[in-house]
């Protein structure tokens, strides 16, 4: 464990990053004037030598504590929430950020946030994630360096967040033909696009109410609900041009492979 250059300030906002395979990176921000998930992936990145940032682990694997003052009493109160996949290390969460014996909300779960058919094609490219290297490390943010443009280590340049992508793919049972079109959707994506997504795989054999929902009436489907409009590709999933065109990341005239 790093040890904590600075104290904790008696206000300030906190965010935890988890691995899967329970390492802990975090952050302390006094000024509470930003969210640094990004910040925390790309230092993962450089102390695990990753590929690229993993930014597919939030907001899964993250924790989010805030001492604020409550105007009314002129007391310190503290909210702190974690998802359902962290919630088992309340014990080293309290422990990094000096709370006690505090008792974490846990985050109410969001449709869409993450799948684990998703989530598994990570793994044999970022196989550290998935080991335990004993790390835990507090991201010591530099006083001249804003909190919403970089993080602290060796000045790597963090892309901006937009709109997140929520995407939905209908596919009929998890056969090989189902995983080849989730590798390539996921490679497609990681490659082009420069947004944070969630991907969700709905099994129309297991789930039909929600192929109705969605109009779906045949598969594969995959549909962007979000940005808006809401479109969709029917059939064929190899070509790259028309999922980049229907994900708005394209014009037909300027596609290159």
């Amino acid at each position: 464990m790093n040890p904590n250059k600075s104290p904790l300030p008696e206000l300030f906002k906190g965010i935890a990053l988890f691995t899967p395979g329970g390492d802990l990176i975090y952050c302390i921000d006094e000024s509470k004037k930003g969210r640094w998930h990004l910040h925390l992936c790309s230092a993962l990145q450089e102390i695990l030598d990753l590929p690229e940032p993993p930014h597919f682990l939030v907001p899964l694997y993250t924790a989010t504590i805030d001492h604020w003052l409550d105007p009314r009493t002129g007391k310190i109160r503290t909210f702190a929430e974690a998802y359902p996949a962290v919630m088992r290390h309340q014990a080293l969460l309290n422990a990094v950020f000096c709370s006690g014996n505090l008792v974490w909300q846990k985050t109410p779960w969001r449709e869409g946030l993450c799948d684990s058919l998703v989530l598994a094609t990570y793994r044999s490219n970022f196989e550290q994630l998935w080991k335990n290297n004993d790390l835990i490390v507090r991201l010591e943010l530099s006083e001249k360096v804003s909190i919403d443009s970089q993080p602290l280590i060796t000045g790597q340049q963090i892309p901006l967040q937009t709109q997140p992508y929520i995407l939905r793919l209908f596919v009929a049972g998890h056969t090989p033909n189902t995983e080849n079109i989730l590798q390539s959707l996921h490679e497609l994506l990681e490659k082009y696009l420069r947004s944070p997504y969630t991907l969700k795989v709905i099994d129309v054999l297991a789930h039909p109410e929600q192929a109705e929902i969605h109009q779906v009436n045949a598969t594969p489907t995959l549909v962007k609900v979000l940005p808006k409009p809401m479109r969709r590709i029917v059939g064929d999933m190899n070509s790259s041009e028309k999922i980049l065109q229907m994900l708005g990341i394209i014009n037909k005239s300027n596609y290159s492979t």
